[in-house]
């Protein structure tokens, strides 16, 4: 499976409508949004009722990426707003597990998220409840990061574990995604690319992720 998932974190925020029927109208699969509370990372993008308003105007799934602290309590805040996949860190979760449950009680798709520095192999007693697991290959917070080579490795490493405990589980990548490094995180394992800057900032977005599928 080749999904891409733009990411509306590099998106022109003065014109998101315009960026949301073009993304609408492109090959992409998903709508990569991504919230932010300045506290588990250092930035702060946007919350449910730009969401909402997002929503409105989109034509494919929300793909919606939590960078918070304590998720589970924004569950239904986040469902009301209009996400379709709803992914928390497990770095950010006390109770991943529960949260995990109470995703998937309030009708959504749900995923654990990995920071580059957190190991695989944690997701051993969870992965099984994961409809998506999405690996960050750069440290959360901004966009243009430049991506982490090791991403390859544990997109490896998380094949095999899905392909014994949930073999219907997404991998999505996130972070330095280009049309460069696409076709090695596919043939890795990955299901789903998550790309912004990549996009946004070509000439033709719609093309780039015409190449990035291929």
């Amino acid at each position: 499976m080749k999904l891409i998932s733009p990411s509306l974190l590099s998106a022109d925020f003065g014109n998101l409508q315009r960026d949301v029927e073009m993304l609408n109208a492109s090959e992409c699969d998903w709508l990569h949004v991504d919230v932010m509370d300045g506290i588990f990372v250092p930035n702060i993008s946007f919350g449910q009722p730009v969401i909402k308003h997002i929503k409105k105007h989109a034509q494919k799934p929300l793909d919606v990426h939590l960078m918070i602290m304590d998720p589970g309590r924004y569950v239904n805040d986040f469902k009301a707003a209009g996400a379709d996949i709803l992914t928390v860190h497990y770095e950010a979760c006390t109770h991943l597990d529960r949260t995990l449950h109470a995703i998937k009680d309030a009708g959504m798709q749900c995923g654990t998220v990995l920071n580059p520095g957190t190991a695989v192999m944690l997701l051993e007693d969870t992965v099984q409840l994961c409809d998506v697991v999405l690996l960050m290959s750069v440290n959360p917070g901004f966009g243009g990061q430049t991506f982490i080579e090791n991403t390859y490795n544990k997109v490896r490493q998380l094949r095999d574990l899905c392909n014994r405990k949930n073999p219907q589980c997404l991998i999505e990548v996130d972070g330095g995604v280009t049309t460069e490094n696409a076709h090695l995180l596919f043939e890795a394992g990955a299901d789903v690319l998550v790309a912004g800057s990549s996009v946004f900032k070509s000439a033709n977005p719609a093309e780039t992720i015409k190449q990035l599928k291929r």
